[in-house]
């Protein structure tokens, strides 16, 4: 099944790193948080990727095209630099398309440009490019074949406390308590579509305002609710947190390992 993924967006919220790269290219450990969900997605075995550039388009795409299987993985140089041997398992091939959306697109704008390279496909996968899970893809996507509906996208609980304030309009405090997010679901960000979803949009729209509105009307929009590991990085406070994780061998949206340097999932090569 093929992947759209977002990579366009300014990434505002974490301006202090994405002023210098793209959002997707933001390292987590020793490679872009892109890559961490390429690897989830590749790991559940789809390897068809379509990245939907925008700002600083071309710093993703020459990361694409100078990479090669040996930058991730351990192994031996010889021959002054011309002959590398990849140590340990064989890599794995990426198909990766990508497509230029235009850096002031919003979503919407970005999955209407490549609706060429997914249209004639029964359903496709899509990803807002800057969260991790260690979501059950597999049973994700029965739930959705088996619910009939166009779209789907995955329904989590923001990891936050929040300090609840209850105060007169006079300032008088009359209780102040610290509280979880438990009653509040979000948008994750992992999307199922068919292809008819595009019957649903309009060029110029926001994805999940307009073209899910009318999902709603005709009962054709599934929540997929997760209640495992979820993060997105939308600041830098999220960023540390992610940061942390990976340098304590802590990578739950991986399977096979713990996603240290030079283990099988970090052979990857691209085509």
């Amino acid at each position: 099944m093929k992947v759209v993924l977002f990579c366009g967006g300014l990434g505002t919220r974490i301006r202090e790193y994405s002023e210098n790269v793209p959002k997707p290219m933001i390292p987590i450990g020793h490679q872009p948080i892109i890559r961490h969900l390429m690897q989830y997605y590749s790991e559940r075995g789809h390897t068809d990727f379509v990245l939907c550039l925008g700002y600083k388009g071309n710093v993703i795409k020459d990361f694409f095209l100078q990479s090669r299987p040996q930058t991730f993985t351990d192994c031996v140089v010889s021959a002054g630099g011309q002959k590398v041997e990849v140590l340990g398992e064989a890599e794995l091939d990426w198909r990766v398309s990508l497509i230029d959306t235009g850096i002031w697109r919003n979503i919407g704008q970005r999955l209407w440009a490549v609706r060429s390279q997914v249209e004639k496909e029964p359903m496709f996968l899509a990803n807002y490019s800057d969260g991790l899970s260690d979501l059950d893809l597999d049973g994700m996507i029965r739930r959705f074949e088996e619910s009939g509906k166009v779209a789907c996208f995955l329904a989590v609980r923001p990891p936050l406390t929040y300090h609840l304030v209850d105060a007169d309009e006079d300032g008088r405090v009359r209780e102040f308590r610290s509280s979880s997010s438990s009653d509040i679901w979000i948008n994750g960000g992992f999307f199922i579509f068919r292809s008819e979803i595009f019957d649903y949009m309009r060029d110029g729209e926001e994805l999940v305002l307009e073209p899910f509105t009318r999902l709603i009307a005709e009962d054709q929009l599934l929540a997929y609710r997760y209640e495992g590991f979820w993060r997105s990085m939308d600041t830098l406070r999220d960023w540390q947190s992610l940061q942390d994780m990976v340098e304590r061998g802590e990578t739950p949206w991986l399977t096979k390992n713990d996603g240290a340097p030079g283990s099988p999932a970090q052979r990857v090569g691209f085509s």
